[in-house]
């Protein structure tokens, strides 16, 4: 799948900051042999995350319409657009429309069209709709802004609606609930996204994730699921029958496992063997997403411990998409569903290396890693909301490359100009990544990178930089894209600018033994020089 084009014509949900706004994602060709993420970049406030949502939302309205079954969330049915994508259908690659727009009288509708012979076909069988959508739109946000966040959460209370319905059926003859093809990944599931990675993951996938904090392995770690959260009579979990399942999985799977029949508790221990790579890889046989899919099930039960009084407001909030938080967190010992005791083996050592030893940057990195590893197949869109926000220096260098460098474990089989051919799942998918940082678009060619601004009328315009992005020095992308030229930091900056003015010799000399290397250290130097030479 890869972007092309989006007008975005009525978008209510960010106060119509990118209403009338065209986005070119790609022009000319769109190259499908390829993994080539997109970069938006500039100032805040410019719509960045903004877009993401947009994007969000339009797909969710548009499988609520086509496939009711996969989202159970109440979509934005007011948005107006256009959006124009290329997916792998049917073997071959295939242009598509998505828009909705006001027609006079006529009540807005989403219309679905692809490219035939040159000219825009409408789509009417909607047994073919569905390989013409995105397999997984996966959000994720690692910041406290949770703009993206908003349409994953209206998908998620759609999603808990249904369980606790499903949970109250008293034959337990509910059919399970599809999953939605909306996923949000945030720090809250780190936990889920690594372990799920490193138990349903091959070896060398498994390695990789957790190189770079100098892991080996994972060790061993705890489950906890506990139906009854307090004294009341009523402060129960019902289970549905799929998450019953789950449950007798996990049993099966454990190297031990307690029950507590007073506190309705489940206590699964793993240590991590051959066997149990087993045992997960046979009751998660299609892999580690489905093995992410019944951990974060099982952990949108927390929800339910919540006062009533905060899910209501919430779920207003959800409804009304004003809303820029969250569901509080239950206390840990309160939680229906938690892991615990979660240990690595070190690298270098040999020793056990507790999780909560890492470092968030550590924790973010094994995630975002792992998400990209769990999405192995075709036709996903990754929308990252400034997803290295927590690395150092160098891994916000080494982003793109880690990126890009992640294993390719499984490939498929596409057509190609009427021959079969190999391709590495990611180059049917996309992705598009924000930032502010200048690191991000020096690893990319600058038709991949999308520069957000404000012009003098307050309205949001994109365009590619006017330097090749590709290899640039980060003071050459900080100037392109955020107009910033001094290659040092505020203070400093002001304090050379004064000297140069108006400062004296000993003034000088005193704050060039101060100052780190720079180009406007040397200048200084050089003014230095100059008031020397007129002294003698």
């Amino acid at each position: 799948m890869k972007l092309i084009r989006l007008n975005i014509i009525d978008a209510d949900t960010c106060g119509g900051l990118l209403n009338g706004v065209t986005i070119n994602f790609r022009n000319g060709l769109v190259e499908t042999s390829s993994f080539s993420p997109l970069c938006l970049i500039g100032p805040n406030g410019t719509g960045k995350s903004q877009v993401l949502q947009i994007i969000a939302e339009i797909f969710q309205a548009v499988f609520r319409k086509y496939l009711p079954n996969e989202e159970q969330g109440t979509p934005n049915n007011q948005i107006q657009f256009e959006l124009e994508y290329s997916v792998i259908s049917e073997g071959e690659a295939k242009k598509v429309k998505l828009y909705r727009r006001k027609v006079a009288s006529k009540k807005m509708d989403i219309v679905i069209e692809t490219l035939v012979d040159g000219e825009w076909a409408l789509v009417t069988d909607l047994s073919k709709i569905e390989s013409l959508l995105p397999s997984k739109i996966i959000g994720y946000t690692s910041g406290d802004n949770e703009t993206l966040s908003i349409p994953f959460f209206v998908s998620r209370a759609g999603y808990a609606k249904q369980v606790s319905e499903n949970a109250l059926d008293k034959d337990k003859s509910a059919l399970p609930i599809l999953d939605s093809r909306m996923l949000l990944i945030d720090y809250s599931t780190n936990l889920e996204v690594l372990i799920a990675n490193l138990l349903l993951n091959p070896k060398n996938v498994r390695e990789h994730l957790i190189h770079e904090p100098n892991l080996k392995k994972l060790r061993s770690f705890r489950c906890v699921v506990q139906l009854k959260y307090g004294s009341a009579a009523k402060s129960q979990v019902q289970l549905t029958k799929e998450l019953q399942q789950y449950v007798e999985y996990l049993q099966r799977s454990a190297t031990s496992f307690n029950y507590d029949a007073k506190n309705l508790t489940y206590i699964f221990d793993f240590f991590v063997q051959d066997a149990t790579y087993q045992a997960f890889g046979h009751y998660w046989a299609s892999g580690a997403l489905e093995l992410y899919s019944c951990f974060h099930k099982l952990a949108m039960l927390n929800d339910l411990i919540i006062p009533k009084q905060d899910r209501e407001a919430f779920k207003k909030g959800v409804e009304q998409r004003r809303f820029a938080s969250r569901l509080p967190e239950p206390m840990e010992r309160q939680k229906v569903f938690r892991f615990e005791r979660v240990e690595f083996i070190s690298q270098k050592s040999e020793a056990p290396v507790d999780y909560v030893s890492l470092s968030d940057g550590e924790h973010q990195l094994t995630q975002l890693l792992g998400t990209l590893c769990m999405a192995s197949f075709p036709n996903v869109l990754f929308l990252l909301d400034e997803p290295e926000s927590h690395f150092n220096p160098k891994w916000r260098v080494e982003f793109i490359s880690k990126i890009m460098n992640l294993p390719t474990t499984s490939k498929v089989q596409c057509q190609n100009e009427g021959k079969r051919s190999e391709k590495s799942l990611a180059a049917m998918q996309d992705c598009l990544i924000t930032t502010h940082s200048p690191f991000v678009p020096s690893d990319m060619d600058r038709n991949n990178v999308l520069i957000f601004s404000k012009n003098e009328k307050g309205e949001i315009e994109s365009r590619l930089p006017r330097i090749q992005t590709y290899g640039s020095k980060f003071d050459a992308i900080l100037a392109e894209c955020f107009d910033i030229s001094p290659q040092i930091s505020g203070l400093p900056r002001d304090q050379i600018k004064e000297l140069m003015a108006e400062g004296t010799a000993d003034q000088i000399q005193q704050a060039i033994a101060n100052l780190g290397e720079s180009p406007e250290r040397m200048k200084l130097a050089a003014k230095l020089a100059y008031i020397s030479s007129e002294d003698n």
